[in-house]
Order: C-alpha cells, then sequence, then structure tokens
C-alpha cells in the first residue's frame, strides 16, 4: 500500500463521473473481506445509535433508540474518521468502505479512489457514490477533507520488515488505536456494571473467539460467583442461555471475532428476545453482531498472516475483568481466599 507520498490525481481519473458496471460491486448481505456477511440496515459508527435501537461502537442504545450518556470520540486519525460516518444510513457495500478507511486512517487521505477501492474491496464508482453519501461533490472533495481532519500521523519505518516482524507491529498499531478509544473510559465501566450485576453470567464464544470466551471466564469466575461459559454450539446453545436466564441472568457477554458464525449472531437474537442486556466485544463497530447487541466494544484482529491475531480483543476483555472487578466489593476477598486455597492445594509452582 502507498502512504504519505502526496499523489493529488493519481488515479482519481473520472471519479465524478463513473459508470456503474465495472469493477466488483458488493451488494446488500455480500460476504466481507474477512468472511462475515453484512445485513442491510445494520448500526454502525462510534457510539451512535440506530432508528431502531441497535447499537454499535463504544456505545449503548436505551429502550427508545436513543444514545445514552454524551460518549466522545476519540482525538486520532481513526476517531476523527469514524465522526464522519456518524448518523449516516449507508449501505453495507459503504459501509465496508467506511470500516477499511477507519482501519488504515493513517494512508486514506493519501489514497486515489482506486485504491481506496482496492484495499476495501469494491468498485471504483462505489467509493465516488459513497463521497457523494457522505455529502462531497466527489471522491477528490472528500479526501481533500480527510487531509485537512485526519492528518497522517509519524509512522515507524517497516520497509526493511519481514511478514513476521510486519504482523507484530500491525498489532501495536491494533494496540495503540485501543489505547486512543479507551481515553473515554465510561463504555467499559457500563459494561463492567452489567457484567458484576448478571447472576449468573453467561460468556458466550464459539469456533475462533472460543478461546477469548474461555480465558474471560476462568477469571472472572475466580471474582464472580456464578460464571456459565458458552463456548460450544448446536441445538444446546438456546438451551443454556434459557437456564441462565431463569436462574436470574440480566446481561450475556459475548466475543466475537471473525469469520463470523451465523450461529452466534441467532444466539445473540436469542439472548435479547429473553430479556438479556447484550455485551459484544467484535473485531470492529461493522461486525455483523452489532445489529444484534446492545454495547458493543471494538477491538481490531491482526490480518498479516495466515490466520487472524486477537491481542486487542483480549486485551479488552482484561480490561474488561478489571472494570467488572470495581463494581464487585467482594472480588478483592475472593481473590484472596483463592490464593490461600492454592497454597495449601500447592497449585502452583513457586
Amino acid at each position: 500500500m502507498s502512504t504519505v507520498s502526496d499523489r493529488a490525481a493519481d488515479g482519481d481519473r473520472a471519479a465524478d463521473g463513473d459508470r456503474d458496471g465495472d469493477g466488483k460491486a458488493m451488494g446488500d448481505g455480500k460476504a466481507m473481506g474477512s468472511g462475515e456477511a453484512m445485513g442491510s440496515g445494520e448500526a454502525m459508527g462510534s457510539g451512535e445509535a440506530m432508528e431502531d435501537g441497535r447499537a454499535t461502537g463504544f456505545g449503548e442504545t436505551t429502550a427508545d433508540g436513543g444514545a445514552e450518556g454524551d460518549l466522545r470520540v476519540s482525538d486520532s486519525p481513526a476517531g476523527r474518521l469514524q465522526s464522519l460516518f456518524e448518523g449516516r444510513r449507508l449501505t453495507p457495500t459503504q459501509r465496508r468502505i467506511a470500516h477499511s478507511m477507519v482501519r488504515s486512517a493513517a494512508d486514506v487521505p493519501f489514497l486515489s479512489s482506486v485504491e481506496l477501492a482496492e484495499l476495501a474491496g469494491v468498485s471504483q464508482p462505489s467509493v465516488t457514490r459513497f463521497a457523494v453519501a457522505l455529502g462531497f461533490d466527489g471522491y477528490p472533495a472528500l479526501r481533500k477533507h480527510l487531509r485537512e481532519v485526519a492528518p497522517a500521523e509519524p509512522a515507524a519505518d517497516t520497509a526493511s520488515y519481514n511478514e513476521y516482524q510486519q504482523a507484530v507491529e500491525a498489532e501495536i498499531e491494533n494496540l495503540r488505536h485501543l489505547a486512543a478509544v479507551l481515553a473515554d473510559p465510561r463504555p467499559v465501566a457500563r459494561a463492567g456494571r452489567l457484567l458484576a450485576a448478571s447472576r449468573p453470567l453467561p460468556v458466550l464464544g464459539l469456533r475462533a473467539a472460543a478461546s477469548q470466551a474461555y480465558g474471560f471466564a476462568y477469571f472472572a469466575a475466580k471474582v464472580h460467583p456464578d460464571v456459565r461459559l458458552l463456548h460450544e454450539g448446536g441445538t444446546m446453545l438456546q438451551d443454556r442461555i434459557d437456564a441462565a436466564v431463569r436462574a436470574g441472568a440480566t446481561a450475556l457477554l459475548c466475543f466475537a471475532l471473525p469469520r463470523h458464525p451465523r450461529e452466534v449472531v441467532d444466539a445473540l437474537g436469542y439472548a435479547k428476545e429473553a430479556g438479556l442486556t447484550v455485551v459484544t466485544v467484535a473485531d470492529s463497530a461493522f461486525a455483523p453482531v452489532a445489529k444484534v447487541s446492545d454495547l458493543l466494544l471494538p477491538a481490531a484482529v491482526g490480518t498479516g498472516l495466515a490466520f487472524d491475531t486477537a491481542c486487542a480483543p483480549m486485551l479488552l476483555g482484561r480490561v474488561l475483568l478489571e472494570a467488572m472487578c470495581d463494581d464487585l466489593p467482594d472480588a478483592q476477598a475472593r481473590l484472596e481466599q483463592f490464593d490461600a486455597r492454592a497454597a495449601v492445594r500447592g497449585l502452583f509452582v513457586e
């Protein structure tokens, strides 16, 4: 990918008068690059609420669909970019473009429309239509605006890095973005209160996200009186959600990573219908689970290796644990009790 060289017009020929037929335009519900399908009318953005009350980003919705609280967008290139998309009802193809722009916020102001189309995996006319949907005359006007509101930040010279080092650098960038988003701790604090108050607390994660759910549940069980891990799908999954609701559960935590299993989306929809408040850690505010989540906390995954890496989602899970402990008054006592019993049992090698 080209980065900070200023290619003012390269590749922007016909940016404002493209024909609709060329390229590989994405339709409603077509598969995303990471394998997840975006349904029409899903929510997007950072902390915004859609008209039907679906939640997205680092934010939550109230029963009437309004956003609760005054959630600030982080003052970073990605945060400023994401604020540009707030309040927009975008098509699935346009959400795909927006997601790609947020993921590559430092480079986007210097990309031509053709290069952005290649980055997002859409047609070049789709990029032009996207710019118009945002209220600009065409892509050149959008790019000029991006250079003013989301200037590139100095980046490390990674040209000499091998593919393994580049994957690590990409994860470091994901963690930096997560740190910028956490500048506003209120959504995570809200999630911590919801999880702490739920007795029992079901924790869902299937396939690629199963390890994230297991790790959270393992540590949460040391401070929370009743944690129920849901890491296997099948016909029993809804039964276990029903059992948790009958036992008094009020919230469910889900880890959702690409490729997103349809079963996870279905399970979250079922949980919401059963009355549970759904808190989701996902790879993006544009993930398909957004439409069935009350509070979605995004943390990007790395895609530079054959299999995705999930350092940021894992760290966000630990941050959620910390927030939950803050709302469990006996958390410290439970930890001390566990340590005392572990010492008696000789559980760990010192």
